[in-house]
């Protein structure tokens, strides 16, 4: 057997090759993006926070609905901010009404970080699936969309 070819694989079923090789995707598309955002200084994660807090506009988020809408629910989302606020990319302030709640917003150098990534990010998106035709990529998003569901 050459040094290149892969040994074969066996699988106790067909749902244990499907999870396995959804989870092997998924590393790998992380991966993948992982050298795009990194260069610029921060980790998918961080990444992650910064798009939703931009989404959330200048009202900004309460930390536990930031980590209620990651793409990987972590209990470190407060240590992802206290990373992302001391490269001056995010600000906290306590709410008026409520003390114990903190809201997170971003700052002007942390929108521009995002805006200086959203054209790699966006490329790398397409890339990233292009091996998919529109018709298989509607059904892989239908087929992803049905099996978190049932994982919930």
């Amino acid at each position: 057997m050459a040094t290149d070819e892969k040994p074969p694989q066996s699988f106790r079923s067909r749902e244990q090759q499907a999870t396995l090789g959804l989870l092997r995707t998924a590393d790998a598309v992380k991966r993948s993006l992982a050298q795009v955002i990194e260069p610029h200084g921060i980790t998918p994660q961080q990444y992650n926070v910064m798009r939703i807090l931009r989404g959330a506009g200048t009202d900004g988020l309460p930390t536990l609905s930031i980590g209620e809408r990651m793409i990987e629910q972590t209990p470190g989302v407060t240590r992802l901010i206290d990373r992302l606020e001391r490269k001056g990319l995010v600000e906290r302030t306590p709410c008026p009404k409520d003390r114990r709640r903190v809201f997170c917003r971003m700052t002007a150098k942390g929108l521009e970080l995002l805006k200086e990534l959203d054209d790699p990010v966006n490329r790398w998106d397409a890339r990233s699936v292009s091996v998919l035709p529109p018709s298989e990529l509607d059904s892989l998003i239908d087929l992803l969309d049905r099996v978190r569901a049932s994982n919930y």
